[in-house]
């Protein structure tokens, strides 16, 4: 009796994962990436029906700046643990500087001074990569934010840059690594009030909310829409993780790719615009009459 009461709660399961799939969304989706050039992982979650779409959504993949997400929660986590103020001024020193190519923090002078909480906004709204490093220090370095992670529930979101232990991982993944399904997941607890504390998350969320890499899946999505992004960019490695709090239908997707045979950093890049056509195919999948109401709106 025990074993066909097993098999039958393995049957009911599998029955309901089945179902969670939009089966419609997934060929679509299928579609629309099929010749890519390069590896790609796609995760699609639909909040309002509980419905997914999942093409090597659980494949890791290279974060390169979606690991400021991950940076983020560290610093939180201190935050909320009253050992950082979210506006204390902080002192940038020479000994900080990092600099790949915009990066505006590194262009400040020696004992200038800034509140954490901009530090904080130039990590995620221009991915400032010296204010990531200053921030991963701050929320205690990479094994105790992998601490937090792995605590929290997620099994492959690491932070491998300056993480002891992690070199193998880095040479593979570079600085930090994640899956389309797990960093989509991390961003859908930070939605709904379910990482740190839900202030902490509403925070998290409001700062993933000013995002200035804007022209891709961003780009997609009506400007009165609120979204919160994270996007990352290395030559054959370029990802996005988008929530979109669309009144009929609010949805989370990722797109992950690495391998890529298109490394260049023009506006016609093949993964940007495949991301563009993706975010536009999900937005008017959810959203079937916004077109239309667009239209009357100009006349």
């Amino acid at each position: 009796m025990g074993l066909k009461l097993i098999a039958l709660f393995l049957f009911i399961s599998a029955t309901a994962f089945s179902q969670r799939t939009d089966n419609k969304l997934q060929k679509q989706i299928e579609g629309l990436i099929k010749g890519f050039n390069g590896d790609v992982g796609v995760y699609v979650h639909d909040l309002k029906h509980d419905k997914i779409v999942a093409i090597n959504a659980d494949t890791i993949f290279p974060t390169a700046s979606i690991v400021k997400i991950s940076i983020l929660i560290g610093i939180m986590n201190k935050i909320q643990n009253h050992e950082l103020d979210y506006h204390q001024r902080l002192t940038y020193t020479d000994s900080l500087y990092y600099s790949e190519g915009d990066d505006i923090l590194s262009n400040f002078k020696d004992s200038s001074t800034i509140e954490l909480s901009k530090v904080m906004m130039l990590m995620l709204t221009i991915s400032d990569n010296c204010a990531s490093l200053w921030l991963q220090g701050l929320a205690g370095g990479g094994t105790r934010i992998n601490q937090i992670l792995d605590s929290l529930g997620y099994k492959v979101t690491r932070v491998n840059s300056r993480t002891s232990g992690r070199e193998n991982y880095r040479n593979v993944y570079g600085w930090g690594q994640t899956s389309p399904r797990e960093i989509a997941t991390v961003m859908k607890n930070i939605v709904f009030g379910k990482v740190l504390s839900d202030s902490s998350s509403g925070k998290m969320l409001r700062l993933l909310g000013r995002q200035y890499w804007d022209e891709e899946a961003i780009s997609q999505i009506p400007p009165g829409i609120f979204v919160a992004d994270k996007n990352g960019a290395l030559d054959e490695n370029r990802n996005e993780v988008v929530y979109v709090n669309s009144k009929n239908d609010p949805y989370i997707f990722s797109i992950f790719t690495k391998n890529n045979k298109d490394t260049t950093w023009n506006y016609n890049n093949e993964v940007w615009v495949l991301t563009r056509r993706l975010s536009a195919l999900i937005w008017k999948y959810y959203n079937p009459k916004s077109n239309r109401k667009s239209k009357a709106i100009k006349k």
